[in-house]
């Protein structure tokens, strides 16, 4: 398993080069620049804000000399929030959005997993027709029409939740299922489905047939088979949500890293966009093989190698 693990964190290294070339020469392609939009800025104090920041000199200079300060741990200054670093704006903003991440994630996982446990039991039936109804809808419907419909039926017609912020526990319910229920839609279809597989297996006729209760043969027998699809999902199901968070916090106007994102993308803050970017991806890979663990652990017959 050690090998396992160092053999994956070294491919990480070209993985991250390859990102981090891609956006940088993207954001250089982007019109514009950090310091255009800023009207009290002349000409001349332009000059010396980009002389101070690198970049005055050419393309390729600027790379390289990015690369320099990513070996060194450096992410660099932010360009628009004077006297702060990339990395201390990410590490502020990090808790937040891994808060709504874990939530939503909560969510996706119980609801879904019950779900569809629930619709697998009593097939082609009432209580299969509807979780998957539901199911379906889900998936048919992004982030960025459910939370404002949520929006304005809970937080404007009814009045039970603010409609954006994060300073109370209330503020955490409606992006949490805005961000979460998208994937609850998947997870449900996906433990159905690995449900049935299981339950038509030769070990759960035995099982049944030497008189084994109901809820003994599902807890007992079939959960940790009938869930390897849904752990299989769970990597790209959080990459979906780190990144479907930059829709949702911009919505809530959650002070999270979607946020920092968002606005750095328009203020043309190359740094933070950079970093931000690199930390999404080293943090969806981390959870990639952490899913992969878990696939081995859940499966004996599958192996590191």
């Amino acid at each position: 398993m050690l090998r396992f693990i160092a053999k994956r964190l070294l491919e990480t290294i070209p993985v991250l080069l390859i990102v981090a070339t891609l956006t940088f020469f993207m954001m250089k392609l982007a019109p514009g620049g950090p310091f255009d939009t800023d009207k009290a800025t002349t000409p001349e104090i332009k000059a010396q804000l980009e002389a101070q920041y690198g970049l005055n000199q050419p393309v390729h200079e600027q790379y390289f000399n990015y690369l320099g300060q990513l070996v060194r741990g450096d992410l660099g200054p932010s360009f628009k929030y004077a006297g702060w670093s990339v990395g201390e704006l990410l590490w502020s903003a990090f808790p937040v959005s891994l808060e709504l991440g874990c939530y939503a994630l909560a969510i996706a996982l119980t609801v879904g997993t019950l779900a569809g446990i629930v619709a697998s039991l009593r097939k082609n039936t009432v209580t299969d027709y509807v979780p998957m109804m539901f199911a379906t809808l889900g998936i048919c419907l992004p982030t960025f029409v459910t939370g404002p419909l949520l929006i304005m039926v809970f937080g404007i017609m009814l009045g039970w939740f603010n409609p954006s912020g994060w300073d109370f526990a209330s503020d955490r319910v409606l992006p949490a299922i805005t961000l979460g229920l998208y994937y609850t839609a998947y997870v449900a279809r996906l433990s159905r489905a690995g449900m049935l597989e299981v339950f038509n297996q030769d070990y759960i006729r035995t099982a049944r047939a030497k008189g084994v209760s109901k809820w003994r043969i599902i807890w007992r027998h079939s959960l940790r088979g009938g869930l390897l699809s849904v752990v299989t999902f769970i990597g790209p199901a959080i990459a979906g949500l780190v990144t479907g968070s930059l829709v949702v916090e911009t919505i809530f106007h959650i002070p999270g890293l979607g946020r920092f994102f968002v606005m750095a993308g328009f203020n043309r803050d190359y740094t933070m966009v950079m970093g931000t970017v690199l930390f999404y991806a080293t943090l969806i890979i981390l959870m990639n093989l952490l899913v992969d663990i878990v696939q081995v652990w859940l499966n004996p017959k599958l192996r590191f190698e």
